[in-house]
């Protein structure tokens, strides 16, 4: 199974249009979670002029938007099982 953090805020629509690609993916290893970083003033410095912003927990790795079906999917082809 694959964890994704999605950074965001609860107003931000970019973050519902991410969460909108993300959510076919679930039930297929990967599961979503979201994170309000205006709780936290950490990662509201950190993610604040980026949002929203997965992250793998298995790896670390990072993708800012805008990104694309395609780019997600090849993003995370390991975690699917397939070849990017």
């Amino acid at each position: 199974m694959t964890v994704l953090t999605l950074f965001g805020t609860t107003a931000c629509h970019l973050c519902e249009e991410c969460l909108h690609l993300t959510r076919p993916l679930e039930g297929n290893g990967i599961v979503v979670r979201q994170v309000d970083i205006t709780e936290s003033p950490e990662l509201l410095a950190r993610y604040e002029l980026r949002i929203p912003v997965l992250r793998r927990e298995d790896t670390g790795a990072e993708l800012d938007w805008p990104f694309s079906l395609g780019q997600l999917l090849d993003w995370l082809a390991d975690a699917l099982g397939e070849e990017a």
